[in-house]
């Protein structure tokens, strides 16, 4: 009995230990697989559960990156970024726990919309549909409106719709409204530059976006947002000088008005460094407002626009032949009465001319010498000269678009070609070109690849770009200096007198070429093409300007149409640069108006900047007379005495009109504005006494 109790006692105790071991390896096995899956949670998927995680708890927006600013010369700004309110909806926030209130759910989308659309002037169905399909689609995120109105955003702001939000977006803006738009260029919704310098240098420009993080609770309201700034683009300094650009525009927009012109182009270069100091187009548009402006008004026609340069393209030819010893400026020409014969082609002059000497030739514009001269040069070495002078090649202006123009090789020459080549037909050139070109003869010779960049700087402010244009010689300084002397005839005795400037000697060439007809494929007796491209001064030129008026209406030689605008503009901004005048003024009186004028035109020109408006003749207020008031004083005294003028922070110009019309000496020292002046203003002066002007430029 104690026996058969023991054997079941050990059986029992068999048992025990069978099931303890059970369930401990149970537990064991148990919790090894809990541990691989941690494992395989908290290592092998880490990355994807938290990502999964971050989506179903986060919504991560891209925001807008911020685009670096555009800069003048003088570090006055053409283009910067502001911001500006967007909003948008959360439409998961509009969730139902019933299906009974999926009514009251979309009634809640109706009334929002109506909401939304009052204050934006939207459509209210199309915007609750789109909602409503965001919705369903399980979508986080739906764009409303982009860059709204201040007024509109304080409005939304205010009602606190359910599902709406708003968030700060940067914008372009542009403060001095169309002023060099066409080298600006614009940016698009999407923050992108599709035009000018915003496109060339988009990637510099646009920066780094950020990261806008919208925190959601399990039912997937949001109700915390964080955002990540990105990091700011690059700012570029343009060669642009933003009073030589608005002086340039007005010229050029006035003479389009009063010619009833097609369109228009000036540009205002610094042969010397190849910079392009101005670049304007006309019409022109707002990039403030790109939607309002036709496709034509956006193309850079400076750049884009192929024409027959006409008489303007002569400088080839007198240069080659100059350059080869094959004639000289005081050599004779037979003009033969206004007609030449080129492989039975007939081509007249404007005017029958019979013995000329090249100088005058060139001043009178004769086609048959520069013909003539072509003929000497041949066809190989014509075409060697274009190339030089950069024609038929892209100048690499940093501007989209630029066209290499039209230059046919010496294989695909006619026998007359060289009649036609030689004034300016049968070549396509672009306004960017010529300016180029004459750039070459104003530097001695050297043509400097015409640029637009400056300097390009990082977000901390550190350079990190400066040009390095190419150069090469074209003609020699000898001849460069020769065909300068021959220009200036031109402006002196020739077919561009209305270009010639007070107080400063200019030289420069005229062109007057007929357009195709696109119909008859021939020239057209009622189109045409006025130009004139000029530097000033002529011994040592500080700028080469070039004007291109197409189908102006009435009057259309170049010297009619386009030399008046090269005078405008010269006159204006050769003082302020700080160019010596190297002439004596022509009229004393007109000379003492202006410099009368002078203090209220500048004033009212930075506020027509500041506020953009840009009325190209508007009526300048007169300056009183008052000594040592702070205002320019030009007032002369009784008894043949005279105020001496309060001159500081005026130009060299300005102060040489002053001496000239009260009849003082000056001694002047230094380049830029007044900053010092002997005797004191207000001293009583006498006439013929010299007074002693310190010029400088602010740091």
């Amino acid at each position: 009995m104690l026996a058969r109790s023991s054997a079941q006692s050990e059986a029992q105790s068999d048992v025990s230990i069978r099931r303890t071991l059970f369930v401990a390896a149970f537990v064991v096995f148990w919790m090894l697989g809990i541990s691989a899956r941690l494992v395989y949670l908290q290592v092998s998927s880490h990355d994807r559960l938290v990502d999964r995680a971050h989506r179903q708890q986060q919504d991560a927006i891209e925001t807008a990156p911020q685009r670096g600013p555009l800069l003048d010369r003088r570090e006055r700004e053409l283009a910067r970024t502001i911001d500006t309110t967007s909003v948008f909806v959360a439409p998961d926030e509009f969730k139902t726990e019933k299906k009974e209130t999926e009514a009251q759910t979309l009634g809640e989308i109706d009334c929002t919309a109506d909401r939304l659309s009052s204050v934006l002037g939207l459509n209210q169905k199309e915007l609750a549909d789109q909602i409503t399909e965001a919705r369903k689609n399980g979508r986080g995120f739906l764009w409303i409106a982009r860059r709204i109105d201040p007024d509109q955003a304080q409005a939304l702001e205010a009602m606190e719709l359910p599902g709406v939000h708003t968030r700060k977006e940067p914008k372009r803006f542009y403060p001095n409204g169309p002023l060099a738009a066409n080298v600006l260029g614009f940016v698009g919704l999407d923050g992108n530059g599709l035009a000018g310098i915003e496109q060339a240098f988009n990637e510099k420009i646009i920066g780094e976006p950020g990261k806008l993080f919208i925190e959601k609770d399990s039912r997937g309201f949001a109700y915390e947002s964080t955002e990540i700034p990105g990091r700011p683009g690059q700012t570029i300094v343009l060669t642009i000088d933003q009073s030589i650009q608005y002086t340039a525009e007005a010229a050029l927009t006035s003479a389009i008005a009063e010619s009833h012109a097609k369109s228009g182009t000036a540009i205002v270069m610094d042969p010397h460094t190849g910079e392009i100091l101005a670049l304007a187009n006309a019409p022109t548009f707002d990039p403030n407002n790109v939607g309002a402006a036709p496709p034509a008004a956006r193309a850079n026609w400076a750049l884009q626009n192929i024409y027959e340069p006409g008489s303007t393209f002569k400088i080839v030819a007198y240069s080659a032949a100059i350059e080869k010893g094959l004639a000289k400026p005081d050599d004779h020409i037979d003009c033969q009465m206004g007609s030449i014969t080129v492989a039975k082609r007939v081509i007249h002059d404007h005017h029958p001319f019979g013995n000329l000497t090249l100088t005058e030739a060139l001043a009178k514009s004769s086609n048959v010498a520069a013909i003539k001269l072509g003929l000497r040069v041949g066809d190989p070495t014509m075409y060697d000269y274009i190339t030089r002078f950069g024609f038929g090649s892209r100048t690499g202006i940093e501007l989209p678009g630029e066209t290499a123009g039209m230059i046919h090789p010496v294989s695909r020459w006619l026998p007359s070609s060289i009649g036609s080549i030689a004034i300016g037909q049968e070549v396509g050139v672009t306004p960017v070109q010529m300016a180029a070109a004459f750039g070459a003869l104003a530097n001695d010779g050297v043509r400097i690849a015409p640029h637009i960049i400056r300097e390009i700087r990082s977000a901390t402010g550190t350079s990190i770009y400066r040009p390095n244009p190419e150069q090469h010689r074209v003609i020699s300084k000898d001849t460069a200096r020769a065909l300068r002397g021959m220009l200036e005839g031109v402006t002196l005795n020739g077919t561009a007198k209305k270009a010639q400037l007070d107080g400063y000697t200019a030289a420069g060439k005229t062109g007057t070429a007929q357009k195709i007809d696109p119909q008859t494929k021939r020239y057209s007796n009622t189109k045409y093409i006025a130009s004139f491209v000029g530097f000033a001064p002529v011994n040592n030129p500080a700028v080469v300007i070039i004007v291109v008026i197409d189908e102006p209406a009435g009057a259309y030689h170049g010297g009619d149409v386009a030399a008046p605008v090269f005078r405008q503009i010269a006159e204006q901004i050769l003082p302020e640069m700080g160019v010596m005048p190297d002439t004596e003024f022509k009229n004393a009186n007109e000379l003492v108006a202006s410099v009368r004028e002078a203090p209220a035109r500048d004033a009212k020109l930075q506020n027509q900047i500041e506020e953009e408006k840009r009325a190209s003749a508007a009526t300048l207020p007169k300056v009183v007379s008052r000594a040592n008031s702070g205002e320019v004083v030009y007032a002369v005294s009784t008894n043949k005495s005279m105020l001496m003028p309060d001159l500081r922070g005026r130009s060299v110009r300005d102060v040489a009109r002053a001496c000239a019309q009260l009849g003082l000496q000056l001694e002047a020292h230094g380049e830029g504005r007044v900053v010092k002046q002997t005797p004191e203003p207000g001293t009583e002066l006498q006439s013929g006494q010299t007074i002693f002007v310190d010029f400088g430029r602010p740091n």
